[in-house]
């Protein structure tokens, strides 16, 4: 299996793109949410991947981040979703905007997506809305190998292990948050207020 590649960006063309290792040139496809962020040709890139073997085919799929991986394994897990609407769904709207639309139940944002109809959204927010945490628990590599960290969306997620619904995770989240605070921060006066 291979999880992820790190080369040379020789050739991008949406949705594929070729990475070059040692010599060896990688054909993948990507959602444009990847391709958005891709370096210039000829620079030096590094994808997770997800390797898929068919009757017919094997396919090689590429992400900037861990978290648009792990969505696109996830949304495939709903019955009658494929590949093609998995890497739409990653085209149209970013990770933590789906996890919003999975967490509120917004079946009617979902079916703005290319290739999901009313049913195969309210599908997706039975089967995935309880796995939305996670969904949105991967962080991108940012371009120093650092993991980027955002203070409210941590502690939107430390509410919800605490037990609060999500929708009420994200009101007490940002009814706190004020610009520099930590993630420590916006939880104790979360916390502080719902006391009141």
């Amino acid at each position: 299996m291979i999880g992820r590649l790190k080369g040379t960006l020789i050739h991008k063309q949406p949705p594929w793109l070729v990475i070059d290792v040692n010599g060896v040139g990688y054909e993948l496809e990507a959602p444009m949410s990847t391709f958005y962020d891709l370096p210039e040709i000829g620079r030096d890139v590094s994808l997770y991947t997800h390797y898929a073997q068919k009757e017919d085919s094997v396919l090689l799929y590429g992400f900037l981040s861990e978290s648009e991986r792990r969505l696109f394994r996830d949304v495939q897990k709903v019955s009658g979703i494929g590949a093609k609407i998995a890497l739409a769904v990653l085209s149209g709207v970013s990770v933590d905007d789906f996890v919003r639309m999975l967490q509120t139940n917004d079946v009617a944002a979902l079916t703005r997506i290319p290739g999901i109809g009313k049913k195969t959204a309210e599908r997706m927010v039975v089967e995935l809305r309880d796995r939305a945490v996670d969904l949105g628990g991967g962080s991108p590599i940012t371009s120093g190998g650092k993991v980027a960290h955002d203070p409210f969306s941590e502690a939107v997620v430390a509410l919800q292990q605490l037990g609060y619904k999500p929708v009420e995770a994200q009101r007490m989240g940002k009814e706190a948050f004020a610009e520099g605070d930590t993630a420590e921060t916006i939880i104790r006066k979360a916390l502080k207020s719902a006391l009141r």
